[in-house]
């Protein structure tokens, strides 16, 4: 037996004698094991109470009786974002994002009822999820098991014989080393296997498994090689203890939660109440189709009697009022678009401040590249915003088109007793509309995504393993 394989059994046994330390590792297990479960469960009936309620929605929308089509644009539509199939490991800012929108004409709402509005404020402190488990608990369970891995023999005064006897620098190195790796592959195996789990349903992709299990394997050695390093470099136990703790306060603690206050500094966002007044004075400025006089639609007016050859808006083989709600609906959300591309753009430079920190912290790219091939991250998002609203604009214009061509000039300008139900068109035309269907991502674009995080984990696992390597090197001509 080589001398690795020797030290990295006496590490092992070590670990084996120590009953807190079995415990806890046993607790991990536990919980790792819970946090699948409840994750998935938890996950599961989120998604059937979504797609029931927007079941439901859709036939609300389609059993509307005979109506004008502009009172359909203002009734409007609920949906609902579904989730991903690899969501119940990692749910990424579902929860803080919100799920539900509400769709109407002459407005671009934004999404609702994120489980963090609705919850206790500890959920803002992260959800039992297994990828919280792998980020936050199982290092430190780790640095619990290894920081006096090689300051225990330096400590002791044991590290000189072992030099004496034969067993180089590097295989005492390589067998506490290969022992913590031992430990931390049994910690992660429950919440891989959850993973292989959760990610066996339709609509998962291989590659961005493969991206999340290279990440999290990536994460844990990382963990590994700076707990050896540390245990190198120091002298005694108590201060390799104190030094990993405080490293992983800082990575895992405190730079993820500072990270998006200090983007949000450099980088603020209109709120909700600064959007709409801002959009309310632009639609001002725009024009007003009430109002005959207003220069825009004064000129569409005149436009539209030249396109169709007539002198009066009656004579229109269309409803001009349809026409009206048709141009108006196409200046509103050219609007709401730009604003919206303006909020974009500011959480397109958060995120690109918080990847820079990232390079500060290994949990934070772990996170991005969890998140990204997941599909939960702020562009999975972003992505349900964009099909959103361009289902609202086609649903609203459908129904101003019917407006427009189903709908008398003459009826729509009434004002007698029977004008109303003159201005009606069947409910069939609201069943005939078509039903949002979200397009998911596919595998290529949740792993371009990805790789920025991953290439950070990586590079920073790359320096571990060079300084663990220098160290070995003095440790050698001690």
């Amino acid at each position: 037996m080589s001398a690795i394989s020797l030290i990295a059994r006496d590490e092992l046994r070590l670990m084996r004698r120590n009953r807190v330390a079995v415990t806890a590792v046993a607790l991990l297990l536990i919980l790792t094991l819970v946090a699948v479960v409840t994750s998935w469960t938890h996950q599961q009936g989120i998604a059937d109470s979504r797609a029931r309620h927007q079941a439901e929605a859709n036939h609300a929308f389609e059993a509307q009786p005979d109506r004008h089509p502009h009172r359909v644009v203002h009734y409007g539509h609920f949906i609902f974002r579904p989730l991903g199939p690899l969501a119940a490991f990692d749910p990424g800012v579902d929860a803080f994002t919100g799920n539900t929108m509400f769709l109407e004409g002459h407005r671009q709402n934004t999404s609702n009822f994120g489980d963090v509005r609705q919850s206790s404020l500890l959920v803002r402190f992260g959800q039992l999820t297994p990828a919280f488990v792998l980020q936050a608990v199982a290092p430190l369970l780790l640095i619990f098991l290894g920081y006096g891995a090689v300051a225990r023999e330096t400590e002791r005064g044991t590290l000189r014989p072992l030099l004496l006897q034969g067993a180089s620098a590097g295989s005492i190195i390589g067998g506490k080393l290969g022992a913590l790796a031992l430990v931390a592959a049994l910690v992660g195996l429950p919440a891989m296997i959850g993973f292989v789990l959760i990610s066996g349903q339709p609509g998962a992709y291989a590659g961005p498994m493969a991206v999340i299990a290279a990440a999290y394997a990536a994460y844990l050695a990382l963990w590994v090689v700076a707990i050896t390093l540390v245990s190198t470099l120091v002298r005694r136990r108590r201060d390799a203890l104190l030094a990993l703790l405080a490293l992983w306060a800082v990575s895992v603690v405190l730079l993820p939660r500072v990270a998006p206050d200090i983007a949000g500094q450099a980088y603020p966002l209109a709120n909700r109440l600064q959007t709409d007044v801002a959009i309310a004075r632009d639609l001002r400025r725009m024009g007003d189709s009430h109002n005959p006089d207003d220069p825009h639609f004064a000129q569409f007016k005149a436009a539209t009697l030249k396109r169709y050859g007539v002198t009066r808006v009656e004579d229109l083989p269309v409803n001009y009022k349809g026409l009206l709600a048709l141009e108006g609906e196409a200046m509103t959300s050219r609007l709401f678009d730009r604003y919206a591309g303006q909020s974009f753009a500011t959480h397109a430079s958060q995120n690109a401040l918080v990847t820079g920190i990232g390079l500060l912290s290994p949990t934070i790219a772990l996170r991005q590249a969890s998140m990204a091939a997941a599909g939960t991250d702020f562009a999975g998002h972003r992505r349900f915003l964009e099909q959103a609203e361009a289902y609202r604009y086609a649903l609203v214009q459908r129904l101003n088109r019917l407006q427009a061509d189903a709908v008398s000039y003459a009826d729509d300008t009434a004002k007698d007793a029977g004008a109303d139900r003159r201005k009606r068109i069947g409910a069939d035309n609201w069943q005939r509309l078509p039903e949002f269907r979200f397009v998911p991502p596919d595998a290529g674009s949740l792993v371009r995504a990805s790789l920025p995080g991953l290439g950070i984990l990586l590079g920073w696992l790359l320096l571990a393993l060079v300084a663990l390597a220098f160290a070995t090197r003095r440790l050698g001509t001690k």
